[in-house]
């Protein structure tokens, strides 16, 4: 199968998490994606979290499987020209530097893009390229700190949630992907490259553009409720066996059926909840109390399967043990068993897309540090001598680490 951006080369600066996930959805969509890393070290998630048994760190290869990777020293004084010579030939410049990080390098979009006119430029800052913070650093939490997320998440009286996984992250890794893949729509069209700015408040503000849109037309803030949600048909209860699943429907539906499926047929026409307003709001509590009873009577998998059949949707909560061997998950190619010499294969998670009928599976983990120096400098015009003297110098790595 042909993937959609085979033809298309990515220079990836990027470290940890916001900039490196962009770039391997690039990567697994057909990208050729270039990472440029320092020499000494690499990227620090190389270090984080690693799979001693496997040799692999899952959080780096989570962020960076199908890539190449190169060390170029970015501070020496002929680092910045290698990289601008490796920019003439790129199609995408993606990083997730501070403002300032990038300008004291200078590789601005002004100075990348007079090396390549038509190269899109996506910067994935941390608080956006203007005002007094934009130079201020940031991770995961502190975005959806500042986001608002955090003051929706959690039980109503307790302290503000966080979500345990890194949806700023993950979020604003999807925000610069689709600037990219916008960047490259626009050249075909102009034949002219373009800067985009993304950042990890900017996305988190997109991704709860309703909540944040009702609070702008009404004063009302979203409140926290119990058990993710204050009506019977979008919230979480527990079954006979002990596990929990999830009623979620915004639609009147199936309330007849739905009386019949716990054994209280009567429950139709009980005036608390002859209507969907009484049922949704006004009795509420009465009928999620009548559903928590009814429910211990049978195992969650049972629920599930009687709701969906009579049409109120549900599913079941799932551990990452549970989600890792859902038929669902697994038919559609989610997972990918990938190579790894030496070993045997491991499962990644993949980027949950497919093309023409085939899932975009993760094709191979990503590159040793500095594995493809020589290849990407021999491909942007360099020379065998050139290359041993820029290895000589300190400029191009990776380079021994005393520590």
């Amino acid at each position: 199968m042909r993937r959609p951006l085979e033809g298309i080369r990515v220079l990836d600066l990027t470290v940890w998490q916001q900039g490196t996930y962009a770039t391997a959805m690039l990567a697994e969509l057909g990208a050729d994606v270039v990472k440029v890393e320092e020499t000494v070290s690499g990227d620090p998630g190389r270090h984080f979290a690693v799979a001693r048994d496997l040799g692999l760190s899952p959080y780096f290869e989570a962020h960076n499987h199908g890539k190449r990777s190169v060390a170029i020293d970015l501070k020496h004084p002929q680092g910045r020209a290698v990289l601008l010579r490796l920019a003439e030939s790129a199609d995408i410049f993606l990083n997730n530097f501070r403002v300032g990080a990038i300008e004291r390098l200078g590789l601005t979009y002004e100075a990348v893009s007079a090396a390549n006119p038509r190269i899109v430029y996506v910067q994935a800052s941390g608080h956006g390229h203007y005002g007094d913070d934009a130079d201020a650093g940031s991770f995961d939490i502190l975005a959806q700190a500042r986001g608002g997320i955090m003051s929706v998440m959690g039980e109503p009286d307790g302290p503000p949630g966080y979500t345990g996984v890194p949806i700023a992250d993950q979020v604003g890794a999807l925000h610069a992907c689709i600037a990219a893949l916008a960047g490259i729509a626009s050249r075909n069209i102009t034949g002219a490259g373009m800067k985009f700015d993304t950042s990890l408040l900017g996305s988190q503000i997109s991704l709860q553009s309703f909540d944040i849109t009702r609070y702008l037309f009404t004063g009302q803030q979203r409140r926290r409720e119990t058990r993710g949600g204050a009506t019977p048909f979008w919230r979480s209860y527990r079954a006979g066996d002990g596990r929990w699943f999830v009623i979620g429907m915004l639609l009147q539906r199936a309330w007849p059926e739905v009386a019949q499926a716990i054994g209280r047929s009567e429950l139709e026409h009980d005036p608390r909840f002859d209507t969907y307003r009484k049922r949704s709001a006004e009795h509420a509590a009465d009928l999620i109390t009548i559903l928590d009873e009814a429910f211990l009577s049978a195992p969650a998998a049972e629920w599930v399967r009687r709701l969906n059949d009579v049409g109120m949707f549900a599913a079941p909560v799932q551990d990452y043990a549970q989600v890792t061997e859902d038929r669902q998950v697994l038919d559609n190619g989610y997972i990918s068993e990938v190579e790894h010499p030496g070993h045997d294969p491991v499962r990644i998670a993949g980027i949950g897309i497919s093309a023409d009928g085939e899932p975009l599976t993760v094709r191979r983990l990503a590159s040793d540090h500095g594995a493809d120096s020589e290849a990407v400098m021999l491909e942007a015009g360099y020379s065998w001598d050139e290359i041993t003297r820029l290895r000589a110098d300190g400029v191009i790595g990776p380079a021994h680490n005393p520590q």
